[in-house]
């Protein structure tokens, strides 16, 4: 692991040392998460690498999954690491840096984030400390040919990147598995693509010390205007993910009753009802009955349980923290109250402009 704790190219910094920060995008339910768990399990312990996630809605799920792993992690929600949040961006890692002293920084953005605004944050920090060594993006096997279609911003995270992994491609056949590369290829074909299998995760020689050309300031080659300029920005864009998402967001707090406990049985018939065309991401906290509180994560149809041990005061009371996202959620709406047992009041949402 020498090379990891040495990365290949050095980068100076007067009195402090440079922080490689590696990005990694992918759609909403593309597998990011997991394949950020799977790679920090074949890093050397001793190499101090620290989270910042950015999250729809405020339910912090995956945080709480990657802190059963004891991995720092920071997480920014309610709003987009490219646009909206572009100043909390810069905040959270000049902290993050001065707290934790990391080795290296991963950024996991939102499945709406496009890559070139986050990079030219990062490139705009060089002078503080900070690197940007690669973009990632995951490609989710199973779903990508579905939303390519309708979402532009799927499409830039394939196009602009240093490397695709193609995430659960052990779900689909050879034949099906060629149809998504022709697909991505179509968007970006000189790319190198790499399958992942489950479990395996990613080597981290393969992702680490790549030493990015994407998106430099000075970049002679315009980008695709409509995705926005990098000093005025098209004000469409400064909220381009209400333009692709529905959101849902479900807040219920628990008296201590244990008739409020949901039952498992009954929401895991709620998570397989739910059609994988419309319903993207479930992703939440929830209390079952027995009165233990579980991480649920669902995309596309597919869901893990995981027992929450690393709780917090905020947690004491909670019945159910979810966030649901995906496309035409407003026709689903009685379904998604009913599934989830939410009072009017205990529902926000947020509905997609050309909805």
């Amino acid at each position: 692991m020498s090379s990891i704790a040495n990365p290949h190219k050095s980068h100076t910094v007067i009195g402090d040392k440079t922080t490689p920060v590696t990005v990694f995008t992918g759609f909403l339910g593309a597998g990011k998460t997991t394949i950020i768990l799977n790679l920090l399990k074949r890093v050397d312990p001793d190499y101090n690498i620290v989270l910042l996630k950015n999250e729809f809605g405020d339910a912090e799920t995956d945080s709480a999954l990657i802190r059963e792993s004891h991995i720092q992690v920071t997480e920014m929600t309610n709003g987009c690491l490219c646009c909206v949040l572009v100043g909390q961006m810069k905040n959270a890692l000049q902290e993050m840096k001065e707290r934790y002293k990391p080795d290296r920084i991963i950024v996991e953005t939102s499945g709406s984030a496009f890559p070139a605004p986050i990079a030219w944050q990062i490139r705009e920090m060089e002078h503080c400390g900070f690197h940007l060594d690669a973009i990632l993006t995951v490609i989710d096997c199973i779903n990508f040919c579905g939303y390519q279609d309708t979402s532009y911003t799927a499409r830039l995270q394939a196009k602009y990147t240093d490397l695709i992994l193609l995430n659960k491609c052990e779900h689909v056949t050879e034949r099906q598995l060629d149809i998504v590369v022709d697909h991505v290829n179509e968007l970006n074909t000189d790319t190198p693509k790499l399958k992942v299998i489950a479990g395996s995760g990613v080597d981290p020689e393969m992702i680490f010390g790549l030493d990015t050309a994407l998106f430099t300031i000075l970049q002679s080659t315009p980008l695709d205007t409509s995705e926005g300029y990098r000093d005025n920005p098209a004000p469409a864009l400064l909220d381009h993910h209400n333009m692709e998402i529905d959101l849902v967001e479900i807040s219920r707090k628990w008296s201590g009753d244990a008739a409020q406990l949901i039952c498992p049985i009954a929401f895991v018939s709620f998570l397989k009802s739910l059609p994988s065309e419309d319903v993207y991401r479930v992703k939440g906290i929830v209390r079952l009955a027995g009165g233990q509180l579980y991480i649920v994560n669902h995309a596309f149809g597919r869901y893990t349980f995981t027992p929450l041990t690393i709780s917090t005061q905020t947690h004491d009371h909670m019945l159910a923290r979810i966030t649901i996202m995906g496309c035409g959620l407003r026709m689903l709406l009685p379904v998604l109250q009913d599934g989830t047992q939410a009072m009017d009041q205990e529902i926000t949402t947020h509905w997609a402009y050309r909805t």
